[in-house]
C-alpha cells in the first residue's frame, strides 16, 4: 500500500517534467527554425546603433563538416537500403537533419553579442539572452582562457569570487567584471550571486576596445548598484534579477 502511494504521489511530478521538458523542446525547435528563416532572409540581427560581434566562427567548421557529411549519407542510404519505406524514412530523417543542423548554424549567427550606448547583450544562440548596462559592469579586459568541460554554462567558485563562464567550444576570451555580486538569468545556471562574468568573442579585441569606450563615457552616478532586467530587456541598476527571470531582448523578441 505504501508503496502504491509513493507511485501515486510521484506520477503527477513526473508527468510536469515530462511536459516541461517537451514544451523547452519546442520552443528551441521553433526557435532554430526561425533563426534560419532570418538568417535566409538576412534580417537585421539587432536594433539600430548597435554593434554585432559573432561568437560562432570556432565551431562554424565543424557545423559545415556535420552538414556535408549528413547530406552525402543521404543518397548513400537510399543506394544501400533494399526496402521502399526504410529509403522513405531514411531520406526524411536525412532531410530534417541536415536542415535541424543548418538551423543550429543560423540561431548562433543571427544571434551575435551586441554593444550599444545602454549596454551590451550577450547571446548564444536562442538559448541566452543576456542584457547588462555599462553601470553594472566595472571593466571588461580580452583573456583566453580554456574551460573544464564542453558544456556552455559552467561556474567557478573560489573562496572569494563566483565566475559564470558562457563558452563556445570549451573556450572563453573576454572577461567581464561586474560592479557588485548579480544574479545573472541563464539556462542551467546556480542562481547565485556572479563576481564576474566570461564569454566567447570571435573578435575580442574590438569587442574589448568598443566597451571601454562607453565605459569611459558612462557617467559614474549609478556605479555599485546591483542590476536587475527592466521591461525593455535590458539589465538595469536599482535591483537584482531573479534567478528564473528570463532575458528578453530590447525589442521583446529574439
Amino acid at each position: 500500500m505504501t508503496q502504491r502511494r509513493t507511485t501515486r504521489r510521484e506520477f503527477p511530478k513526473a508527468l510536469t517534467t515530462v511536459w516541461s521538458l517537451l514544451r523547452r523542446a519546442t520552443v528551441y525547435e521553433l526557435g532554430m527554425w526561425r533563426s534560419l528563416f532570418r538568417w535566409i532572409l538576412r534580417r537585421p540581427t539587432g536594433p539600430a546603433g548597435t554593434v554585432s560581434f559573432g561568437y560562432a566562427g570556432v565551431v562554424t567548421p565543424l557545423l559545415i563538416v556535420f552538414i556535408v557529411v549528413s547530406a552525402i549519407e543521404i543518397p548513400v542510404l537510399d543506394l544501400i537500403l533494399p526496402w521502399k519505406v526504410a529509403r522513405i524514412i531514411a531520406a526524411t530523417l536525412g532531410v530534417y537533419g541536415v536542415f535541424w543542423m543548418i538551423g543550429l548554424l543560423a540561431s548562433l549567427r543571427v544571434h551575435p553579442h551586441l554593444v550599444a550606448a545602454e549596454g551590451i547583450r550577450l547571446r548564444n544562440g536562442i538559448s541566452i539572452d543576456l542584457a547588462l548596462p555599462w553601470t553594472a559592469i566595472e571593466t571588461v579586459r580580452k583573456r583566453h582562457r580554456s574551460l573544464s568541460s564542453g558544456r556552455t554554462v559552467q561556474v567557478e567558485r573560489t573562496d572569494t569570487r563566483t565566475v559564470l563562464n558562457i563558452g563556445v567550444s570549451s573556450q572563453t576570451t573576454v572577461d567581464i567584471l561586474l560592479r557588485e555580486p548579480t544574479v545573472l538569468p541563464v539556462p542551467k545556471g546556480t542562481g547565485e550571486p556572479v563576481h564576474e562574468l566570461r564569454v566567447y568573442v570571435d573578435d575580442a579585441d574590438g569587442f574589448v576596445a568598443l566597451s571601454r569606450r562607453h565605459l569611459s563615457a558612462e557617467p559614474p552616478g549609478n556605479a555599485g548598484a546591483p542590476a536587475s532586467e527592466s521591461r525593455s530587456g535590458v539589465v538595469r541598476p536599482g535591483s537584482r534579477a531573479g534567478a528564473g527571470d528570463p532575458a528578453r531582448s530590447p525589442t521583446g523578441r529574439p
